[in-house]
């Protein structure tokens, strides 16, 4: 979607893909392949930088690993905390306040390779398709892209696409593309079965809290229809009493 907006808005793109944070690296592979077919149906070039999942390791995991009695997600809390309530929504669940330390330092990374190519090869401006996601952190995207820019002289081109994010997902769905079902770094896989598994709870009490509202809303109608049909049931009764006196009475 992001590369379809800037293609109509007139920009003359090429996508660099730098991904050192995904693994494994079939899933790496896989994505690079998805990302190539697109491209050549849309029109633009795809530059691969270099997979170096080692550089990723040493300059973010040790942040992932760090915050791992943090993070509700991963099955830990804050040492010594049992008080601490359960997440009411997925920004909860992944602890925003610290999972956002882990991947600033991954947009970074990436940011700033691409930012690099880009000024030794001549590009004007950097932007990035990572704005896209409603479980990215847009806000500290929007800094590390202005930051690589800058430190590059390139023009920082940022929007913020998380609304057409449905609109992607149906376009891609339709395409018939591969859809990963996490971010892409280790931490994110169980990061992502924590969240899926998450919303199916969410959308299952919602559905129960539903269900049950409506068997409650049911149950007041047919208590309504009850005592309507008891007052018919008592004026007909008077009715009869009244006509039989009157008959008796002739």
């Amino acid at each position: 979607m992001p590369t379809r907006l800037l293609l109509e808005e007139g920009h003359d793109i090429d996508v660099f893909y730098a991904n050192s944070n995904i693994a494994p690296q079939g899933e790496y592979e896989k994505r690079l392949t998805e990302l190539q077919h697109y491209a050549e149906q849309q029109g633009f070039s795809v530059i691969e930088g270099a997979y170096d999942p080692a550089e990723w390791e040493a300059k973010v995991a040790p942040i992932g690993e760090a915050i791992k009695d943090f993070s509700p997600a991963l099955g830990s809390k804050h040492v010594g905390d049992d008080s601490a309530p359960a997440p009411q929504n997925v920004a909860e669940l992944l602890d925003d306040d610290r999972r956002r330390e882990r991947c600033r330092a991954c947009y970074r990374m990436r940011l700033e390779e691409a930012a690099a190519y880009a000024a030794e090869h001549g590009y004007e401006g950097l932007a990035t398709t990572l704005a896209v996601s409603p479980y990215q952190f847009t806000d500290v995207i929007r800094e590390e892209t202005e930051r690589a820019a800058a430190a590059a002289g390139l023009v920082a081109h940022f929007e913020d696409y998380r609304p057409y994010y449905d609109e992607a997902t149906r376009i891609s769905r339709e395409l018939g593309m591969y859809r990963q079902n996490y971010c892409g770094c280790r931490f994110s896989v169980k990061e992502g079965e924590a969240t899926r598994a998450f919303i199916k709870q969410q959308r299952k009490a919602a559905k129960e809290a539903k269900a049950a509202e409506r068997a409650k809303e049911e149950a007041a109608r047919k208590e309504q229809a009850a005592e309507k049909q008891a007052y018919a049931d008592e004026r007909a009764r008077r009715k009869a009493i009244l006509k039989q006196m009157r008959e008796q009475g002739k």
